[in-house]
């Protein structure tokens, strides 16, 4: 249902998201007194609403639900007033499971003439997939390496003269020592290896001391990343005597890669003559790998083969209504034309399964949804924890109150096309369309799993501001409003406020955005995570984390 947005004499400015709901959303600060367009009367505000918070549209009396985007998004814990804000002293977490919106077989696909017979220019691999990037991977199989990768980031860095902190480096030296501290040399005036993106390393605190389930969780992410399309190759440093060893990591890999079309090199340092060695050896196998992937260029490709993993951190009030309806908008593209999307966080569809249930293609494919989602919330509830506790401090703070109104504005990011296929951890993505992908609520731990699952392009909401990159997936940052699309010009790549301020609409910025999205995957857009070096991989170690 199009956004309904009401004006006092063009002043101040609210927002009713659903003709059910029983709440608006202050897009401005409204003062206490103020008198407010309400549909079909005026209504006059009891106390001050902070722009981004919701207020009620008539008295709720305790354990009345909290509607918003059409659903039950919480319950009044005692009367709330017409005008009164909607805060956490009166509501509560609450979830109904009320009529879905959705039907199977009714979804209306997008218009996408604009972008018919569009392509990218991507890295067409061996196996029939096609990179947005072109990068060779250094990965610990235990945290024991993590020196060790450390010294080879350093020691790459300064001999291909890419160095993402040489500014940052001549900050510090000028600080210390003033304008005449030592100037670090030039870089070179030509890439080395002009059709390589880079070398990424990883790092992480797994493959150890943990359960036998965790190593193989490790090794199944670490493998995705190995066969990712956006990776040309990879060295793997082993220490020897972890719990992930090398074999659990050649059957992952095997598993994504049967017939061995991407070279891998696995490096045990306990079987090394010494560090030396070992840091000679893999740094061979990097620079010959470095040779080997310029050899491959960029080249057509159709939308077909992007697969696009959607996320949200930081959010505010207006993440729902501006950067994350945007975002479901291009992921109906993109599908339209073929294409994939990947929506994950599940801690964050809590309040919303009945909608994405209804979207399933078929029974089996609910039925793992709603498998998955009852062990999470089972496995979290032994703990004592619970997918209500997944709001931040911050997120309360800008207006979402409960982990259903998180939820249910989270969702949007999803679009509106049929589900295609429900995935575990560490799953790929193998079906053409919208795939729900069992993730924790954390930001990195997400679009790490995004990016393992076989996402070659990431599109990161947020109102509040993250610098949160991936090493393998390129990430484009949207920001929900454009106070903050100013602030953190250095971060955020696209700004969804013009939807709050209703200086455009939702399709209009979604082509604009599907447009970037190419530009994107076709290495003549560069991320500002990338531009940063913001190269961030948390495994999740399948414990609670909401």
């Amino acid at each position: 249902m199009p956004h309904t947005i009401a004006s006092d004499s063009g002043r101040l400015a609210s927002l009713r998201v659903h003709a059910a709901d029983n709440v608006r959303v202050a897009l401005e600060d409204l003062p206490a007194g103020s008198e407010i367009d309400a549909d079909d009367r005026r209504l006059r505000l009891v106390e001050t609403i902070r722009h981004k918070h919701k207020f009620a549209l008539h008295d709720l009396a305790a354990g009345e639900a909290v509607v918003m985007y059409g659903v039950t998004v919480g319950r009044a814990t005692r009367p709330i007033a017409a005008g009164a804000a909607i805060t956490t002293e009166n509501t509560e977490h609450d979830t109904a499971s009320t009529a879905p919106q959705a039907r199977r077989g009714q979804w209306q696909a997008p218009d996408v003439a604009a972008f018919q017979g569009a392509t990218f220019d991507g890295y067409h691999r061996p196996d029939g997939s096609v990179g947005t990037a072109n990068v060779w991977l250094v990965v610990p199989l235990v945290f024991c390496e993590n020196r060790n990768i450390e010294v080879l980031r350093q020691c790459v860095a300064d001999a291909l003269g890419e160095d993402p902190y040489r500014d940052y480096k001549r900050m510090a030296r000028e600080l210390l020592h003033g304008a005449a501290g030592t100037t670090p040399p030039a870089p070179p005036a030509e890439r080395l290896f002009p059709n390589v993106d880079g070398v990424r390393f990883l790092t992480h605190t797994l493959g150890c001391g943990g359960t036998d389930d965790d190593a193989q969780a490790l090794c199944r992410l670490l493998a995705g990343y190995i066969g990712h399309p956006n990776v040309a190759g990879a060295t793997v440093l082993s220490l020897g005597c972890q719990k992930a060893q090398i074999d659990m990591l050649r059957e992952a890999v095997a598993e994504r890669d049967p017939h061995g079309l991407r070279p891998v090199h696995y490096l045990e340092q306990q079987a090394s003559h010494s560090e030396t060695a070992l840091i000679r050896e893999a740094l061979t196998t990097v620079f010959d790998g470095l040779a080997e992937a310029n050899r491959v260029e960029r080249a057509p490709a159709p939308l077909s083969a992007l697969t696009l993993g959607v996320e949200c951190g930081g959010s505010d009030g207006f993440s729902g209504l501006s950067a994350n309806p945007v975002v479901g908008a291009v992921v109906d593209r993109l599908v339209a034309l073929g294409g994939s999307g990947i929506l994950s966080e599940f801690p964050e569809l809590c309040g919303v399964e009945h909608e994405l249930v209804a979207r399933c293609r078929d029974d089996a494919v609910a039925q793992r949804f709603r498998n998955l989602m009852e062990a999470y919330q089972q496995h979290a509830a032994r703990v004592g924890a619970d997918f209500s506790m997944n709001p931040s401090p911050g997120n309360v703070r800008d207006g979402l109150i409960t982990d259903a109104m998180k939820s249910a504005g989270a969702a949007k990011k999803g679009g509106d096309s049929p589900v295609v296929d429900v995935l575990d951890y560490t799953e790929p993505a193998v079906r053409k369309g919208l795939n729900l992908l069992c993730t924790p609520g954390n930001d990195v731990e997400s679009t790490t799993a995004l990016a393992g699952s076989g996402a070659n392009l990431i599109l990161f909401t947020t109102g509040l501001g993250t610098p949160t990159g991936n090493p393998v997936a390129p990430v484009l940052k949207i920001a929900s409003n454009s106070e903050l699309a100013g602030r953190m010009r250095d971060v955020i790549d696209f700004d969804a406020g013009p939807i709050i301020r209703g200086d455009t609409s939702i399709d209009e910025l979604a082509e604009r955005l599907l447009a970037l999205c190419i530009d994107t995957a076709s290495g003549r857009y560069r991320p500002r995570a990338v531009e940063l070096a913001q190269y961030d991989f948390i495994p999740w170690k399948r414990g609670v984390s909401l």
